[in-house]
C-alpha cells in the first residue's frame, strides 16, 4: 500500500471551546486509537488535502511530537453545510493484528453484456476488507469479461488473496444493464 506522511502536534485542551478555537485557526482535531492509549492531536487542514480528496487509500506515516506510528484513517467528519473537516479518527496499525479498511474497486476487461449493447456500471466504488495491512492491496481488481447482459457481480462471488471482504454478501458491486437503444433494437426484432 502507498504511504502518506503526516505531522501533528499534541492537543492541550480537549473541551468544546478549545476544539472550536482549533478549527478557527485552520487546524483539525484528531484522535489516534488502537495503541496502548488514545492520543489526541491536531494537524493543519492544508496537510490533509492529498490524503482525503483522493480515491486512493493510504497507510499514514504519522508523527506526533517525537512519536512515530503507522495508522489508517478510520473515520472523518465533515460540517453538514460548509463541508469543512471537523474531526478525524486514526487507527494505529499493530503487527499481527488485522485491520479493517475500505479499498477502491477497479473493473477490468470488456464484458459480454457490453458487447451485446449493455452498459457496465460500478455500483459499489469501495469495499470494506479485513486483513494484515501488508497484504491489503491498493485496489481490488475485478474481471468483468464474463458478465452478461442483465446480470450482476455480488460480494459473495468475490474472493481476494489475504483479505476478507466485510460487506454484505448480496451487495451488488458491478452490473451490466440493458440500454434504451438495445431495448429498441430488441423490440424491433420481435
Amino acid at each position: 500500500m502507498k504511504t502518506f506522511k503526516l505531522e501533528g502536534t499534541l492537543r492541550e485542551g480537549l473541551g468544546k471551546s478549545a476544539t472550536k478555537a482549533l478549527r478557527n485557526s485552520e487546524l483539525v482535531p484528531c484522535v489516534l486509537y488502537g495503541g496502548k492509549e488514545n492520543v489526541h492531536f491536531q494537524v493543519k487542514v492544508s496537510d490533509l488535502r492529498n490524503l482525503i480528496y483522493t480515491p486512493n487509500v493510504y497507510i499514514v506515516d504519522l508523527t506526533i511530537g517525537d512519536k512515530k506510528v503507522n495508522a489508517v484513517m478510520k473515520e472523518i467528519q465533515f460540517h453538514p453545510v460548509k463541508d469543512n473537516i471537523l474531526h478525524i479518527d486514526f487507527f494505529e496499525i499493530v503487527d499481527n493484528k488485522p485491520v479493517a479498511i475500505e479499498v477502491p474497486v477497479k473493473l477490468e476487461g470488456l464484458s459480454v453484456g457490453v458487447r451485446a449493447g449493455g452498459k457496465l456500471t460500478l455500483d459499489t466504488r469501495k469495499l470494506k476488507v479485513k486483513g494484515q495491512f501488508e497484504k491489503i492491496p491498493d485496489t481490488l481488481v475485478i474481471n468483468v469479461e464474463k458478465l452478461e447482459l442483465g446480470k450482476t457481480i455480488q460480494v459473495k462471488a468475490l474472493s481476494f488473496e489475504g483479505v476478507e471482504v466485510l460487506n454484505a454478501p448480496n451487495t451488488v458491486v458491478a452490473s451490466c444493464r440493458l440500454t434504451r437503444a438495445a431495448r429498441g433494437i430488441a423490440a424491433a426484432n420481435k
